[in-house]
């Protein structure tokens, strides 16, 4: 008979990863199940920062804010491979909100987080400092720069999964929730391989409901559960345009309707633009950026830009629906980014299921998930004490074990000891994969010996590497979610890399085993 599982969790999004990670880390059995590749939902179609959300404090979400600040740091010290340290400027738009006010959050901003890494905030006269140089000449003369961070989003879930892996959680991908009940004091929770069509039942003894958008949906499906709390679906959509500025800093813009639109360096050739709030009432599955969102983004930018963005420019686009709780806001903008817990036990089993959240407090989130479900799981022992006092902030996630200033000296070691590699080909290796970068390129001595080229410095090596550790199965997963070379390659390239896939037989590989998951 199959094993009962102390904690069964349903979504392969940054919360269902952080809960099997933090759930394994402490002795759990965890089984989790994803319906298309990891991070494929909103997890990956954020603004990438690791940030305490400055204009949430005009929403008087102190608390929220405070949470995120002190996570900032905790995150960049356990992968500091992915995330980095980045300076954002905020001009002063006469007209909008006044400059004491702005003086005044960016000082609440600096000190309700026990900021300790990043550096403080700074005034900066835009009429001398080379961040007004992009800025239209003489209508932004004040500004401030302060300190938050920059995340490759779909990476902190695939490592955060592959962690969890590694204390023996089973990881299915492509694998969907068909029918959930009860069963003899336990959950039962029906699973099909969307490739193969093949079913098994899983049991637990509890169960997390981590299914993002489609939160409202894993509960009609057998669940038994009338849900008390409601979802509020949100679109958020970006666009990429080429470099518009040579400096390191990002910007954070205001709008006279309100809302903030922030650009940021992106993958060292391109500038982020983002973000819209819109309502969405539609399948998650199929949003995607609309014209008239490009245009509001464009215009927005274009507001302070001496060189103005347009709809032409734009290199590629994403949305995705971001899954908040519906706190009855009047407008999307308004909001809570806060998380909320809906914890039912029908029959006596727990069924806890997630409304909202953010990236930067995902950890955090895990931890309160399994406090509320602790009386239902197995009792701790020694090793599961010591556990619970915040383990998964202390240890490195995985290639993260490294000082946070490390990063491009292991990328000038990777030179030293591959001097075949370009220089920015080991760039990209350390920020990916850190010290597990040396995994990817082996014993190579050459170029050649990494195997085939698929253009943009991704070659089979690595190509291998990511279908045998990080649970990517196609073209897409690989050039948009492990990595951003999509960016660089030609449609052309992507196809050839699915061709080869198929080829070599590896489409339909299940990584799992081979990936340290659960047998």
């Amino acid at each position: 008979m199959d094993p009962i599982f102390d904690l069964a969790i349903i979504g392969g999004g940054i919360n269902g990863c952080g809960i099997a990670r933090d759930a394994a880390g402490r002795g759990n059995s965890v089984f989790l199940c994803e319906m298309n590749d990891l991070a494929s939902g909103t997890s990956s179609w954020s603004t990438k920062l690791v940030h305490g959300g400055l204009r949430y404090l005009e929403y008087y979400e102190f608390r929220l804010v405070r949470e995120a600040l002190i996570e900032r740091e905790i995150l960049w010290q356990i992968a500091p491979h992915i995330i980095r340290p980045l300076r954002f400027v905020l001009p002063h738009h006469a007209g909008l909100r006044p400059a004491w006010l702005l003086r005044l959050g960016l000082f609440l901003y600096d000190h309700i987080g026990g900021r300790h890494l990043l550096p403080p905030t700074r005034s900066v006269d835009l009429t001398r400092d080379e961040v007004g140089k992009p800025l239209i000449k003489n209508r932004y003369v004040k500004g401030f720069e302060y300190s938050d961070c920059f995340v490759d989003d779909a990476r902190l879930v695939v490592l955060t999964a592959r962690d969890a892996a590694d204390r023996g959680a089973e990881i299915c991908t492509r694998t969907r929730a068909v029918e959930i009940r009860q069963a003899d004091g336990l959950w039962t929770v029906t699973v099909e391989d969307r490739g193969s069509g093949a079913r098994r039942t899983v049991r637990a003894r509890a169960l997390v409901n981590a299914g993002g958008p489609w939160v409202e949906e894993v509960l009609a499906s057998g669940a038994g559960v009338n849900a008390r709390a409601k979802v509020r679906l949100v679109q958020g959509s970006h666009i990429v345009v080429k470099k518009l500025y040579d400096h390191d800093r990002a910007y954070i813009f205001q709008n006279a309707d309100g809302r903030i639109v922030f650009v940021i360096p992106y993958q060292n050739d391109f500038s982020l633009i983002g973000t819209t709030d819109r309502d969405y009432d539609g399948d998650p599955a199929k949003v995607k950026a609309t014209e008239e969102e490009i245009s509001y983004l464009c215009a927005s930018v274009s507001e302070y830009l001496a060189k103005p963005v347009k709809p032409e420019d734009v290199v590629w686009t994403y949305s995705g629906v971001r899954p908040l709780y519906d706190d009855g806001a009047s407008e999307a903008k308004a909001a809570t980014r806060d998380y909320v817990f809906e914890l039912d036990t029908p029959g006596g089993v727990p069924l806890l299921s997630i409304y909202g959240g953010k990236i930067t407090t995902y950890r955090r989130l895990a931890e309160e998930a399994l406090e509320r479900l602790a009386p239902y799981l197995r009792s701790a022992t020694p090793r599961e004490d010591k556990a619970r006092e915040g383990w998964t902030g202390k240890s490195p996630l995985p290639g993260g074990d490294m000082d946070v200033s490390a990063v491009d000296a292991l990328a000038a070691e990777l030179v030293r000891d591959y001097p075949f590699l370009l220089k920015a080909h080991a760039s990209r290796l350390a920020h990916a994969y850190g010290t597990r970068a040396t995994k990817v390129l082996g014993d190579a001595k050459s170029i050649g010996d990494l195997g085939k080229s698929f253009g943009a410095t991704l070659t089979e090596s690595e190509v291998r590497y990511l279908m045998a550790n990080e649970w990517a199965l196609t073209a897409e997963d690989i050039v948009w979610r492990r990595s951003k070379l999509g960016l660089r390659m030609s449609a052309a390239e992507i196809s050839a890399l699915d061709e080869w896939i198929v080829a070599h037989g590896l489409s339909g590989e299940r990584p799992l085993r081979e990936a340290g998951g659960r047998p």
